[in-house]
């Protein structure tokens, strides 16, 4: 992939249409880049339970984009299966992803003691194991 950020990635060729359907499970369908769209959504997507990068994409001003706020929303598909079964952390990454569409959220996630907060939740988290 290119220098670029991967949330600068996502903003390029990507329709922010309220009716875009998800990509295809991985199939024959077109590359970009040498990734298929599904392979780049799932990579993004994966990213978003670090806090540390939710709080880049903020302090970058992503999360004040209509466009990127529209591609947010439009990534809530991976609540869904077939499409969860791919995420190698779904507890974090589908949390934050819905936190992301609270606009306090994109505001708070500025915040160090936000950022701090996520990361003990999610010790916390993984401290009680799984099914906790």
């Amino acid at each position: 992939m290119s220098n670029s950020s991967p949330a600068d990635t996502k903003m390029e060729g990507v329709s922010m249409e309220h009716n875009q359907t998800p990509p295809p499970i991985p199939s024959d369908e077109p590359k970009y880049g040498g990734f298929t769209r599904f392979e780049i959504e799932l990579e993004f997507v994966q990213s978003l339970a670090s806090p540390l990068y939710l709080n880049h994409l903020a302090s970058q001003k992503y999360l004040e984009n209509p466009a990127f706020i529209a591609y947010l929303s439009y990534l809530q598909y991976w609540q869904h299966p077939p499409y969860s079964k791919f995420l190698n952390y779904p507890g974090p990454t589908l949390k934050n992803l819905e936190l992301l569409q609270q606009e306090k959220f994109r505001t708070d996630i500025l915040s160090p003691d936000t950022v701090a907060r996520l990361f003990e939740e999610g010790v916390k988290k993984s401290l009680e194991g799984p099914g906790s």
